[in-house]
This record gives structure tokens, sequence and C-alpha cells, in this order.
């Protein structure tokens, strides 16, 4: 993953209440990305966020232009914060213009929102 290191920017954030906001009012205008592996996304999850595992950046990276429109509101997701966070600076830097990092990941929405989503 050496490519998300040394890119150091201010990464606009979400929090999960703002995030349960959003996904009630419906999922139409945002791109919700998850970067949690597989086994986690067992684990707890959230409808409507599609999965591209970390671990698996040199399968999808190439992609992501085609998967996802740069100029929506994409919304990026993990457990705690850490890995959306560089998954965002990386967006960022492949020209993404309205890139959020969900503060906290899931486990924050499960605490703060979502008590029946498990906790890992």
């Amino acid at each position: 993953m050496s490519s998300f290191q040394g890119q150091k920017q201010a990464i606009p954030q979400i929090g999960v209440e703002d995030l349960a906001n959003r996904l009630a009012v419906g999922k139409e205008d945002i791109q919700l990305v998850d970067v949690r592996e597989p086994q986690e996304v067992a684990l707890a999850s959230l409808s409507g966020f599609f999965n591209l595992p970390l671990s698996e950046f040199a399968e999808w990276s190439g992609s992501i232009q085609t998967r996802f429109d740069p100029h929506a509101e994409t919304l990026v997701m993990c457990h705690h914060g850490i890995r959306s966070a560089q998954m965002c600076q990386w967006l960022i830097a492949q020209g993404f213009t309205n890139v959020k990092n969900v503060t906290g990941g899931i486990d924050a929405y499960s605490i703060v929102v979502d008590p029946t989503i498990p906790r890992y």
C-alpha cells in the first residue's frame, strides 16, 4: 500500500449522525465505499456501501475512475476511520472532488447510531 504514503492534506469528514441522516433520506446522490476486509463486512455492515478492501488495492485501483463518478459525493468508511482516511487521500489524488471520511467508522456508527450493528 505504498501508494497511500506521503500524501498529507486535510480530509473532509462526516460524522456518523450525519451519515445516518444522509442514508435515511436516500442514497441516490452519494457513493458509499467501505474499505474493510470482506470478513469484517460479514460481521457488521451498512446497506448501500460498495466494498473495496484495501488489501485488494492492486485489483480495483486501476478501474476506480470507471466504477465511480469523481465529482459525486463519495463517503468512505472503515472500522475506526484510519483506512478510510487513507482511501480518501488516494481518491483526492486521483481527482475525486467531493470525498468525505466517516469519522469513527462503523464502530462509532454502532455506538452512536445503531447498537444493533455488531461491534468487533
